[in-house]
């Protein structure tokens, strides 16, 4: 017989086995519990935590109070980051949770606009009633300068006279805008500009010349109302159209070449001298005077004189009033020769003049100066000088072999190359532009692409991390269960003498043999549950002892029967 089969006695229950163990034993059973049931309960708390998302972020202490007590009332878990300023919600709540709060008017923002002239207090003085504008109207400004997707907070400030009908000279408003923008962004000179132009168009009398945009290290972003601009002299609208001109003519070269050279297969650089200096002539011509028929008369005076034979002209003839008649016609031209008033003023009186009576006529005409005046006004940004370079890669070839090789270029090509260059830029010769195109084979580093170990990959360290708090959960519970509370079950497990002992009458001397052949538990495998077998190992001193029981039962039967059925709880048959 190579086995035996051994059961737990049915009538010892646990407090009995309990107190049957060592006090170490106890103590290390009852220290693995703990642990092993603090494990498991920090494995599903840590492993069922919610991924956390920011809701809102740089929030000010007002607004975050009123934030924290609907989320508590809405029963939402929340935390806070960055010393308050910001409050983080589970991922799967982040755009539901906005919404609710965005419809019960939350965040409100810390700056204040118009909505603080609804909360005049009765008596008011005028004084304060321009000041409440005044901070309504840099609140409302501050908020559509925040609206704008690269700044990140605004600060604006109005410098508003107080107008008064005395004085002579009136005062001029001006404002500051302090803008804090967001880290790698930046503001271009179009979005400073609407900025300036912004702010004002919504103060009276604010010129945009008065307006000062600074960021948040200190530097003018807005143009100086001097003009001084850069101390070097240079503009940045004057370096940034610079460029533009440049790239456009580099991608007119290259899109005209990479067809024929293949993609990637050349490079070009153009350097552009610009002249943004502003001219200004004028000039005046004259042409030669025209005929008194085909020019305008600018000015006409007429003078008309008369003189009698005393050297004084009048009438003459009888007095009456025949004589006053006035004289006839002139029959000359207005230019024409003066002609003697005489005969004129012997015919009206009928011949009775005075023979010596002359005069004269004389005519003053002013024509207009056939003259022509031209401005002309040169414009800025006139391209005054072009270089180009241009590199042209070897083209794929094969050899005698027939092996790929580098083929380089033959003089016709480059010539033909070098004339689609200069067409593109429009080439000047007279304005000193210059065009070099060489060929030669490009250096292309071979990127010789790293084997990371299956370790290392990015995907399985993905995995580690995801697997790592379970697995290691059910490890440590391992441990502990195998270390401290599986050395106290198996001494749990142990027979008791002295109930095998007190199993009834009829035992003797037989029972306390077997009991002493089987009692040794550093030697006999431990008892397994119900109907478990254990193999005993080969010829050992256990095996022996065991040898000795089997024959004992051999012997006497009916006393080992009683032993195992006081171990089994079971009575003896009577």
């Amino acid at each position: 017989m190579n086995a035996v089969v051994a059961t737990l006695p049915a009538n010892v229950t646990l407090t009995q086995r309990l107190s049957g163990l060592g006090t170490g034993q106890r103590m290390r059973l009852a220290i693995g519990a703990v642990i092993a049931v603090a494990i498991v309960i920090a494995g599903i708390v840590m492993g069922g935590s919610p991924d956390w998302r920011v809701l809102y972020a740089n929030l000010a202490d007002k607004d975050g109070g009123a934030i924290i007590a609907q989320l508590s009332q809405m029963n939402i878990p929340y935390k806070h980051a960055d010393g308050g300023s910001a409050i983080l919600v589970p991922a799967d709540k982040v755009h539901d949770t906005r919404l609710r709060l965005a419809s019960q008017g939350l965040p409100k923002g810390s700056v204040t606009g118009f909505e603080m002239m609804e909360s005049n207090r009765f008596g008011m003085t005028q004084f304060q009633e321009r000041l409440t504008f005044q901070r309504g109207l840099e609140g409302e400004l501050t908020r559509s300068i925040q609206a704008l997707s690269s700044v990140q907070s605004a600060r604006v400030h109005l410098a508003l006279p107080n107008q008064n009908g005395f004085f002579r000279e009136q005062q001029k408003p001006s404002a500051s805008v302090l803008v804090s923008l967001y880290p790698a962004r930046s503001l271009d000179r179009a979005q400073i500009a609407g900025i300036v132009h912004l702010v004002a168009s919504s103060v009276a009398e604010l010129s945009p010349s008065a307006v000062s945009v600074l960021d948040d290290t200190g530097k003018l972003l807005s143009t100086p109302a001097d003009g001084s601009g850069d101390a070097r002299g240079v503009d940045a609208e004057q370096l940034q159209y610079t460029q533009n001109i440049e790239q456009s003519f580099t991608r007119r070269i290259l899109d005209i070449l990479e067809p024929i050279v293949g993609k990637g297969n050349a490079r070009a650089q153009v350097t552009a001298d610009i002249d943004f200096s502003q001219t200004e002539s004028t000039s005046e011509s004259h042409r030669p005077n025209q005929t008194p028929d085909s020019s305008a008369i600018r000015s006409q005076q007429l003078v008309e004189t008369g003189a009698g034979a005393g050297g004084a002209a009048g009438p003459s003839g009888v007095p009456g009033a025949v004589t006053n008649q006035p004289p006839g016609n002139a029959t000359a031209p207005i230019n024409g020769p003066a002609q003697t008033l005489a005969a004129a003023g012997a015919a009206g009186v009928g011949g009775q003049g005075a023979t010596g009576a002359a005069g004269k006529r004389e005519s003053i005409i002013n024509y207009e100066v056939d003259k022509t005046v031209r401005v002309v006004r040169g414009g800025t940004g006139q391209v005054r000088r072009l270089s180009a370079a241009v590199v042209v890669n070897h083209q794929a070839g094969k050899d005698a072999d027939g092996k790929l090789t580098s083929v380089a270029l033959t003089a016709d090509q480059i010539e033909k190359m070098t004339a689609l260059v200069r067409e593109t830029i429009g080439f000047n010769k007279e304005r000193g532009d210059s065009v070099n195109l060489m060929n030669a084979p490009f250096a292309i580093d071979k990127q010789v692409e790293e084997i990371l170990p299956l370790w290392r990959q990015p995907e399985m360290q993905d995995l580690a991390r995801s697997l790592a708090w379970p697995i290691g959960t059910v490890l440590l519970v391992a441990l502990v269960l195998l270390g401290l509370v599986r050395p106290g079950l198996k001494a749990m497990a142990r027979p008791v003498a002295h109930d095998a002992a007190a199993a009834g009458d009829g035992q003797g001397q037989e029972g306390g043999q077997l009991d002493a052949l089987v009692a040794d538990s550093t030697e006999r495998p431990p008892l397994l549950a119900h109907s478990a077998q254990a193999v005993l190992p080969g010829p050992t001193e256990a095996e022996l002892r065991l040898e000795g029981a089997r024959k004992l039962a051999r012997e006497n039967p009916v006393a080992v029967a009683n032993i195992v059925k006081g171990w089994m709880g079971s009575e003896a048959p009577a």
